[in-house]
């Protein structure tokens, strides 16, 4: 780092005079030097505009492992990362470079994945690599990749762009649970985290689960790592994810209770065993209805979670409606009181309340009267179903809300 050096005596009026020049590097502290003298950091690419007067004793030096200042340690992320592209561009700075820098990202171990609109203007074009290697430095980064709209191919594969970097594969740690995936070719959605935990403490202990939208294993894994579910049945159709599920499977050292069935889910030949399905596909998961009554044990019955977007107009709290009650006895009641709770959503920003509201409960009552129809007409006989709970997971988009409802199957015994 370039900086200053004089004497102690005359520290004070060259700081001064740099400051109003605006040529200090407030990144870093003043640091004594050899010769009893004190050296004063400078912005390297300003020391053209340097213009102090000729009775200032001082001369340009070097420090080796300059100290960061009070102020810099205190700097967010973000912080820093603008006052960098603003030392890299100099003087070119304007209001809509400003707009182009990112607030936020994801992290995914060493690689930081930007959103679609960062870095658009045409001045960071001319910066070449090195505004993706200033980036990474300023965000304690190796590689960079930036978000492109997801494609429209049933698939929802990400359109990234790998900035800086050779590989695209990154491991992301969740609730102890380890996955790994290719950035490029498959999505990690952060803002289920509430459905993740909520599965993980379910009680899955000797169970058979099928998971017919199982991707890279968002639910797969807290259902074999934390739920204890004897053995899973996962169902994917894009190589991608099953092989990101795959690895993830190895790495955590659960491969050997879980087969992946590759394919279109509807075309599942699996029949009579499951004691539990999950049902993780937005913006409906109807579908997948037929296949779920299908892989449940005919003589037993099973619990279906059930994925779903669900319309809600916008009502005053004062009129939102009693939670609806889980069923007395079931083991899913314990500990949710049968009440939604509260997200920690990334699709919209309307608030959502603590209570079900009544689109809510008349789209499980609707949705439980179709399967236990579906489970009658594939069996032979009658059928009850029962809402044991319904989760409220994020706010999609505006009065929009991902709600999950965990629905009991059970056959009438004669």
């Amino acid at each position: 780092v370039p900086a200053l050096a004089t004497e102690r005596r005359f520290a004070q009026r060259l700081r001064e005079c740099l400051e109003e020049e605006q040529l200090l590097d407030g990144r870093y502290q003043l640091q004594r030097v050899p010769g009893g003298r004190v050296a004063l950091p400078v912005l390297e690419e300003k020391l053209s505009q340097l213009c102090l007067p000729p009775e200032m004793p001082c001369e340009l030096v070097r420090i080796q492992g300059p100290v960061p200042s009070r102020a810099a340690r205190r700097r967010t992320p973000a912080q820093k990362l603008r006052d960098e592209l603003r030392r890299l561009l100099g003087g070119t700075w304007s209001e809509e470079l400003e707009r182009d820098v990112p607030r936020a990202w994801q992290r995914h171990g060493d690689l930081v994945l930007l959103s679609e609109d960062s870095f658009k203007a045409a001045p960071w074009e001319r910066l070449g690599s090195a505004l993706w290697e200033t980036v990474a430095s300023a965000l304690g980064a190796r590689r960079v990749a930036r978000r492109g709209r997801v494609m429209p191919d049933g698939m929802r594969t990400p359109s990234v762009t790998l900035l800086l970097g050779q590989d695209g594969w990154v491991e992301h740690v969740d609730n102890g649970i380890r996955y790994t995936f290719d950035v490029t070719k498959c999505m990690f959605s952060p803002g289920n985290i509430t459905e993740k935990l909520r599965v993980a403490s379910l009680p899955c202990s000797g169970e058979v689960l099928v998971d017919l939208y199982a991707g890279i294993g968002y639910f797969t894994l807290p259902f074999l790592v934390h739920a204890g579910a004897a053995f899973v049945h996962a169902c994917e159709w894009n190589s991608h994810a099953m092989e990101a599920l795959h690895r993830t499977l190895v790495l955590n050292g659960v491969q050997d209770r879980c087969h992946i069935h590759a394919g279109d889910s509807r075309q599942l030949e699996l029949r009579d065993v499951a004691d539990r399905v999950n049902l993780g596909l937005i913006p409906s998961s109807e579908e997948g209805w037929p296949v779920a009554c299908r892989v449940l044990k005919k003589d037993t019955g099973g619990v279906l979670h059930i994925h779903h977007n669900v319309g809600t107009p916008p009502v005053p709290a004062r009129l939102q409606t009693p939670a609806l009650p889980a069923e007395r006895g079931s083991p899913e009641a314990a500990g949710s009181g049968g009440e939604a709770q509260h997200p920690t959503g990334d699709g919209g920003k309307e608030t959502l309340g603590a209570r079900l509201r009544p689109e809510w409960q008349s789209w499980a009552e609707a949705s439980a009267t179709r399967i236990q129809g579906l489970l009658a007409e594939l069996h032979g006989r009658p059928w009850r179903t029962s809402v044991l709970h319904i989760e409220a997971v994020k706010s999609y988009a505006p009065h929009v809300h991902h709600l999950v409802l965990d629905l009991e199957c059970r056959p009438v015994l004669p």
